[in-house]
């Protein structure tokens, strides 16, 4: 696995989404395979860019100007039972409800969607779940993050469709149970919304 600091130059603001398609130009000749990357932006200044950190599976090189890598490093995955960490996981966590009416989709099952986790108690009970099989939570603390909005085109909707993610960052101290399902997550990442920022987990050794 490789984490790299990058930096992308922009004047006109832009959308979470924007930005991943970005990154995805650090990945040339790679165009008929998947690109596996989590990021996270760590800071972003209107009318400047965003810094953001990235995790991927490929180490990644520079392309042009306007996305600067700014530095890479291989690290290992590689923990002890019971090492104790300490984590930042910037994530989005939701829920999934049944449509009321149960209307169905062209494959007959009852349409569902992801709505947000607002309440703090219920987004420490879903961070909670994600790392019970693998992690001890030894400590936790919960923060908003401002809300993401953005527009995404694709094939099934020609004129694209608006969105909005509700990010929250949890941090603290985990033990480490399960090394093998603790290095899987790790790359992986945790939780929906990859593409727009959220599931890279962050650990350092207390």
């Amino acid at each position: 696995m490789y984490l790299s600091k990058v930096f992308i130059d922009f004047r006109k603001p832009k959308t979470i989404y924007q930005i991943h398609q970005d990154l995805w130009l650090l990945f040339p000749g790679q165009d008929d395979k998947p690109r596996r990357f989590l990021f996270r932006v760590e800071q972003q200044q209107a009318g400047v860019g965003a810094s953001i950190l990235m995790q991927s599976e490929m180490a990644p090189s520079s392309v042009n100007e306007q996305i600067k890598l700014l530095g890479t490093r291989e690290y290992p995955l590689s923990v002890p039972k019971n090492q104790r960490l300490r984590f930042l996981l910037v994530a989005n966590p939701v829920k999934t409800i049944k449509d009321q009416q149960e209307r169905k989709n062209s494959k007959g099952v009852i349409k569902s969607n992801r709505v947000p986790l607002i309440k703090e108690e219920d987004q420490k009970n879903w961070i909670e779940r994600k790392l019970q099989t693998w992690a001890q939570l030894d400590s936790l603390l919960v923060r908003p993050c401002p809300p993401l909005y953005f527009y995404k085109r694709d094939g099934q909707r020609p004129k694209g469709h608006g969105g909005k993610i509700v990010p929250v960052a949890f941090e603290g101290v985990l033990t480490v149970q399960e090394p093998d399902m603790f290095m899987e997550q790790i790359k992986q990442g945790i939780g929906p919304a990859k593409a727009f920022g959220c599931g890279l987990l962050s650990v350092a050794r207390t």
